[in-house]
């Protein structure tokens, strides 16, 4: 592969990270002192955590003392649901059929029932089934509960009504858990106007560090801390605060706007791979539904996933099939399955997702190497 020019089309696994936060993190290495220590040093650490906090509080709109840091978004997502569950508030938890592996695991691991709320067609999770299935539900007699509702899906990159799906919970007396992990930098996130109760997001997905991340939750939430020790976090999370990576995590929360003034051009060069992929055939999943700007998700029938990012990697494309954190498993989309896919658009589905840094080179790459190598399997197969 020596020579060939390498073009990094897996976004939404994780970005690139931004050269300021490179050398904001690099600065914050060189600081002595642990956060919690009540001497000079101690302070400037813990000045550098609450500043960070400040930047990730208004790019996402949380309430004071509302963000609490955590080592990424799935201990956020652990941290939310465990939580609530452990603390007594919630009694059964109804997760959408196209979250994250990491709601539905932690979802299934908390000791309360689980129910799954289907999916449209469209990826669009379908609020009139949860309506229907909570038109009856008592909470002062059958407990309080849990709606999981992502914001937008990692594969698909669809946008979900978080709103709507809000309303409906709390008419009921229910609460509210967002995964918010593949939207914070990349569209316009409002905690507060989304309706949510807690919201998990990470660094990595937009130009931050990996290893740092947070869990939102509206003041006075009852959740019992999941990570325990010293009174870290206010008490909500123990463990020495990693200063250099939520150093990171606020630069990236100020350059968050560059990424979301770049959105419609984002969106043009995904519409032009999408353009490209279908016209040799590809589905295009979520198409009609509104997406992240970066996300497309294609199927390929008689193209196995597996043959595709071969193919691809070996032509210098990054890209993936599905959930990075899924990729090494042999079976097909629960995302796309949940959406009304066949076995083999569901085994034959990749994801390519572009960002900050995206070019017109790395977009035209796939352009010309996808569906070239489409072309030549269905030529094999005639």
């Amino acid at each position: 592969m020596t020579g060939i020019r390498r073009h990094y089309l897996d976004y939404n696994a994780t970005t690139p990270v931004r050269p300021e936060v490179v050398e904001a993190v690099a600065d914050a290495m060189r600081v002595v002192g642990n956060s919690s220590s009540v001497h000079e040093e101690g302070r400037r650490a813990l000045g550098l955590v609450e500043e960070a906090r400040e930047k990730l509080r208004r790019l996402v709109n949380a309430p004071q003392n509302g963000a609490i840091f955590t080592s990424g978004g799935t201990e956020a997502i652990h941290y939310a649901l465990h939580g609530a569950a452990r603390a007594g508030c919630v009694k059964r938890v109804f997760v959408s059929a196209i979250e994250h592996a990491a709601v539905s695991a932690n979802a299934a691991s908390a000791d309360v029932p689980v129910e799954t709320i289907p999916a449209r067609p469209s990826g669009v999770v379908d609020l009139d089934w949860l309506e229907d299935r909570l038109a009856g539900y008592d909470a002062a007699r059958e407990g309080g509960f849990l709606v999981c509702v992502m914001l937008a899906n990692n594969e698909t990159g669809v946008v979900q009504p978080v709103e709507e799906a809000a309303r409906i919970a709390h008419e009921r007396g229910g609460l509210v858990f967002v995964d918010a992990a593949q939207a914070v930098g990349k569209i316009p996130v409002n905690f507060v106007m989304s309706g949510a109760d807690m919201m998990a997001m990470t660094g990595h997905k937009f130009g931050g560090p990996v290893g740092v991340g947070a869990l939102i939750v509206q003041p006075n939430l009852p959740l019992e801390p999941v990570m325990r020790g010293g009174g870290h976090e206010l008490n909500r999370r123990a463990g020495t605060h990693n200063v250099p990576a939520i150093v990171g995590l606020g630069v990236a929360c100020d350059l968050a706007a560059d990424s979301l003034a770049k959105a419609p051009a984002i969106a043009a060069l995904r519409d032009r791979m999408q353009e490209a992929a279908e016209a040799a055939g590809a589905r295009a999943w979520g198409r009609d539904a509104p997406r992240l700007p970066g996300t497309l998700s294609l199927s390929a029938p008689g193209f196995p996933s597996e043959t595709q990012l071969m193919t691809m990697d070996l032509a210098g494309v990054a890209i993936s099939s599905g959930s990075a954190c899924s990729s090494g498993k042999a079976k097909p989309s629960h995302v796309l399955a949940a959406m009304g896919a066949s076995e083999a658009e569901a085994r034959s589905s990749i994801r390519v997702s572009i960002g900050w840094a995206t070019t017109e080179e790395d977009a035209e790459a796939f352009i010309r190497e996808w569906p070239a190598a489409y072309q030549r399997v269905k030529a094999r197969a005639a």
